[in-house]
């Protein structure tokens, strides 16, 4: 088949609906009907000659070959947006899109200086679509890993294969409570002995020796983000670490209190991390260099 700028807006259309799960879903984003939609599936998968999904009663659900057309359409998608950039580049502008990747609860560190870093780079000529997404340290390498995201920037102790790490800051991990919990009863003892009486959070992406080493006290409760986590431990009947600058204000106002500090913390090392071998669009060099320099790191 010949590919035309309308079989890209269609191949635009099974994206968004393959991404929300459902055609009502989509109207949001991409601003038409959901009869309108199902006009442009039935014409893609007329243009094509496949059955791309299954649509009706019993929901939204993607063939095989469909998603087989849907990764395909996503690196096509991402081919064009580096192409932009390509381009771009040529003309001493940057262009294309910048897809980056974050884990949660980065807004208040100082130390993360991204949005300085966003600001330098928003100053230079040209015209970047830049997309910001948040998620668990686990999914973001591998997305980085897939090409889904140009860059991540987190806290990675287990870095998968192929992917390669820039050393940005470290953050420092608390013990807290909040001040309805029962070790802050009327009575009360606060030691390593009585922590082993009361329920603990762990971290969903943890390893076995990481709860072997932070987790003091019988595991009741589990989370992949630290807002729930925070959530938990406000609920007065859990124990939980969370990041200093995050718990800072709530330390400040008696809401949360450490728990021997002195002897029970941890440290989060952060990097920028990038797929080895990758080949870097100009916006993707520029963008990193801006990153690094806004952190004052050498890069490696």
């Amino acid at each position: 088949m010949r590919f035309s700028g309308s079989d890209l807006r269609l191949l635009q259309v099974f994206e968004a609906v393959a991404r929300h799960g459902a055609f009502s879903s989509a109207e949001a984003e991409l601003n038409i009907s959901a009869s309108t939609i199902s006009n442009h599936m039935t014409a893609l998968e007329q243009r094509l000659g496949i059955k791309l999904c299954q649509r009706g009663r019993t929901g939204f659900r993607l063939t095989e070959k469909g998603q087989v057309v849907l990764d395909a359409s996503r690196r096509l998608f991402k081919g064009i947006s580096d192409f932009d950039a390509e381009i771009g580049a040529l003309r001493g502008t940057l262009a294309g899109e910048l897809r980056i990747g974050l884990v949660d609860s980065m807004v208040s560190d100082p130390k993360a200086r991204i949005s300085d870093a966003i600001s330098l780079f928003k100053s230079r000529a040209g015209s970047v679509s830049l997309t910001l997404m948040q998620e668990r340290p686990q999914i973001l390498q591998q997305k980085v890993y897939d090409g889904d995201y140009h860059c991540g920037i987190g806290s990675f102790p287990h870095l998968i294969s192929g992917l390669g790490a820039t050393k940005l800051y470290d953050e420092k991990h608390y013990l807290y409570a909040a001040d309805n919990h029962p070790l802050f009863a009327p009575g009360a003892t606060v030691s390593m002995e009585s922590l082993r009486h009361h329920a603990f959070i762990r971290r969903g992406y943890w390893r076995a020796t990481d709860e072997k080493r932070l987790m003091l006290g019988p595991i009741e409760a589990t989370v992949h983000q630290i807002e729930p986590q925070l959530m938990l431990i406000q609920s007065g009947q859990y124990l939980g670490f969370l990041p200093e600058h995050y718990a800072q204000p709530l330390v400040e106002t008696g809401a949360l209190v450490p728990i021997l500090p002195e002897e029970i913390s941890y440290t989060c090392t952060f990097s920028l991390i990038l797929r080895k071998g990758y080949r870097q669009t100009e916006t993707l060099k520029t963008f990193i260099g801006d990153f690094v320099q806004a952190h004052e790191v050498e890069t490696a």
